[in-house]
């Protein structure tokens, strides 16, 4: 920062002056800031006694400042060191100008006390000129504490997302996650799917997912984008948007949960849907990962296995062997209802009503290709299971 040009310094005399009333002055000024400041009086007695200790400290600094001229200020550490660096959050930048700005007024109302004969101008002059070179510390105080809180954030949400990836269960993770601006948001899912090859994709599935009214954590795995998406009031158009900012290939959404602490869940579902898609070429995007629940049983998921028997099989074997008998006759036959029909010596319209009953029970349609290779595989699975069974 430069000098102070050709303006003479204040004269030794003042300068000692100065020095005796600073803790005056520093008092003055937090009186000045108690009185005009409404979200000052409000800040715990710890943080009002930081402040006072930061305006002792700049005026000390002004002092050492006028005695050596030519010496460039090292605001930074001389003046907001004696802070922590806590009170850079409890404090905005714009409240902190408020202070700095009371601070030099009320140093400014002293001037003529302090000053010898004579030497009120140059005191002046040098109040203006360090108020100035405070500003300018002010600005790099702030963008310093926001790169670091941006790098630190960065490194939590990681943790973070790596965690729910891994299905931990931490004890860290509300703190964590509140540290992050999360508060409670739900209902929760997860998106995964390829990172974007052209760089970092966080900044814009933020801006997809608050376009959406929702909020995000981001993370990438293994080369996967992984994004946790939250508070959306439509997850399905939440998800379709921030979808688009994903790399190429399948992007799969996991099942919506409750809370934060049960994403992990849906990040397994997600993943396991992920390592399957290739099975289906034609899979919408985003695709859901109980879409998939053959293709992520065929490649071996357990839950998948588990959730098809669930939704599937049980339901078809309680519903009686009428129902049960009729979906594997259409599925046998190819979805042609009358050629079932014949088969199984019944109308066509019994094949059709007891369809109907078979999809309320499952949310599959036989007639319906995507269906059918549902029921198909679960009703596969299930006979391989139940032939198992028999053996051991």
């Amino acid at each position: 920062m430069p000098a102070r040009g050709t303006d003479p310094p204040p004269s030794a005399a003042t300068l000692r002056r100065l020095e005796r009333a600073s803790g005056a002055i520093a008092t003055r000024a937090v009186a000045r800031m108690d009185e005009d400041l409404p979200w000052f009086r409000a800040m715990p007695a710890d943080q009002r006694s930081w402040v006072m200790l930061v305006a002792q400290a700049g005026i000390a600094s002004l002092v050492e400042w006028c005695r050596n001229p030519g010496r460039p200020p090292r605001l930074t550490g001389e003046v907001f060191g004696a802070a922590p660096r806590d009170l850079v959050r409890a404090v905005p930048l714009k409240q902190t100008v408020d202070l700095v700005k009371l601070t030099v007024e009320v140093m400014d109302d002293h001037v003529e006390s302090v000053a010898e004969p004579g030497d009120a101008v140059p005191l002046r002059m040098a109040v203006l000129q360090f108020s100035r070179e405070v500003a300018f510390a002010t600005a790099h105080v702030y963008a310093s504490f926001a790169e670091n809180r941006g790098a630190w954030d960065a490194r939590l949400e990681a943790l973070v997302v790596d965690a729910l990836v891994r299905g931990e269960r931490t004890e860290e993770l509300p703190g964590r996650t509140a540290a992050l601006g999360w508060a409670g948001t739900e209902p929760v899912t997860v998106l995964v799917g390829a990172a974007p090859p052209d760089g970092d994709a966080h900044a814009a599935v933020r801006r997809a997912a608050r376009s959406s009214g929702g909020e995000v954590l981001v993370g990438v795995h293994a080369e996967q984008l992984v994004v946790v998406l939250g508070g959306a009031e439509d997850v399905a158009a939440a998800a379709a948007r921030v979808a688009e900012e994903f790399g190429p290939g399948p992007v799969v959404l996991g099942p919506v949960v409750d809370r934060l602490s049960a994403a992990g869940g849906s990040a397994a579902a997600a993943l396991a849907g992920l390592r399957a898609a290739r099975a289906w070429p034609g899979a919408p995007r985003p695709v859901s990962a109980d879409a998939l629940l053959p293709e992520r049983a065929l490649d071996g998921d357990p839950l998948a296995r588990a959730a098809l028997s669930e939704r599937v099989v049980l339901p078809l074997r309680g519903a009686g062997g009428e129902v049960l008998e009729t979906v594997r006759a259409v599925l046998a036959g190819g979805g042609n209802l009358e050629a079932s029909a014949r088969a199984l010596f019944v109308h066509p319209n019994t094949v059709r009503y007891r369809l109907k009953r078979a999809a309320e029970l499952t949310g599959q349609v036989a007639t319906d290709p995507r269906g059918a290779w549902t029921l198909h595989v679960a009703l596969a699975l299930a006979d391989l299971d139940g032939g198992r069974s028999l053996w051991h």
